[in-house]
């Protein structure tokens, strides 16, 4: 039988635009689960919903556990300023200019720690993930996100890094070619996300094709090398990886790089990828490991969770 213990545990909720999970792990030293859980999310309904349907889900951790506790992880789908509280950057929308940690914490009575889903990846990933386990000694940690939108998370001795703004690690949006690019959400067109996220690689397919097609379908036709349009598509994606990654490089010089989401399973990535970041990283040799999480979906809500490690 599983033992909760208020004083070791730590809680985590990952707040997601479809689902709302929490965990409750035994120790940040002996991460075990303990109890873990999900309720939908309901962003259609609004925000009071949502933030009701988060406060559902703590009463089934409390009621799991036997308690309370005083401090809660919250990792989010946006970024709170720091001046104002505020969320931006949401894809629930409706979260955008809410303030949610204050919210929370009065609807909970609790403190609450958020951040955003990937800084929460690559904190799992740092804290107890592929960093942890293969690369001990790494100190500066990046953590991408490529799938449906492109995001970065940056750790620092096991701390994550979320700067003046709030925006530390938000890789997706910086500028990459707007004569290439597709028109974001952020406002500009050619950003990171408009050019390696999954949706821009299958639109870009579909235009020089002819040919709607979902993204694995497209990876293992470039594969066989039957499929020349694929085989573009894959070269289109590892030439602005390369180029994108060496202007984070080029800052950061991070010791490890994560890559988590659909696209990262993409093996070329490690690659050709790699191989295109050799030419214009500044010194044109790049030899820090570019790695694929151990931690899978329970990135998100393990990260949460170590924010009150």
């Amino acid at each position: 039988m599983k033992s909760f213990n208020q004083h070791e545990n730590i809680w985590g909720i990952d707040l997601g635009g479809t689902k709302i999970e929490g965990v409750i792990l035994r120790s940040a030293q002996e991460p075990e689960v303990l109890f873990r859980h999900r309720v939908p999310t309901g962003a259609d309904q609004g925000y009071a919903h949502i933030t009701s349907q988060l406060a559902q889900l703590v009463q089934h951790m409390a009621a799991a556990a036997g308690y309370r506790p005083a401090r809660l992880g919250v990792g989010t789908p946006g970024t709170t300023v720091p001046k104002t509280g505020l969320m931006k950057n949401c894809n629930a929308t409706v979260l955008n200019g809410q303030p949610l940690r204050a919210d929370l914490e009065k609807l909970l009575g609790m403190q609450v720690v958020m951040a955003n889903d990937a800084n929460c990846f690559a904190l799992a990933e740092a804290r107890l993930g592929v960093v942890k386990q293969q690369f001990p000694e790494a100190k500066v940690v990046f953590g991408i996100i490529l799938g449906t939108g492109v995001g970065g998370g940056l750790v620092v001795n096991g701390h994550i890094i979320e700067g003046f703004h709030g925006i530390a690690g938000e890789w997706g949006h910086n500028y990459l070619s707007e004569a290439e690019g597709y028109p974001c959400f952020c406002g500009k067109t050619g950003c990171n996300e408009s050019i390696l996220a999954g949706p821009a690689l299958e639109r870009y397919y579909a235009e020089q094709s002819g040919q709607a097609r979902q993204l694995p379908d497209i990876v293992s036709r470039a594969a066989c090398g039957c499929d020349a349009v694929a085989t573009q598509t894959m070269h289109r994606l590892t030439s602005f990886f390369g180029l994108a990654l060496s202007g984070l490089i080029n800052v950061l010089d991070p010791d490890v790089i994560v890559i988590g989401g659909g696209v990262g399973n993409i093996d070329c990535l490690y690659q050709e990828g790699v191989a295109r970041v050799n030419e214009h990283v500044f010194d044109h040799q790049f030899e820090a490991p570019v790695v694929k999480p151990l931690l899978g979906d329970s990135a998100g809500v393990f990260g949460a969770a170590y924010l009150v490690a």
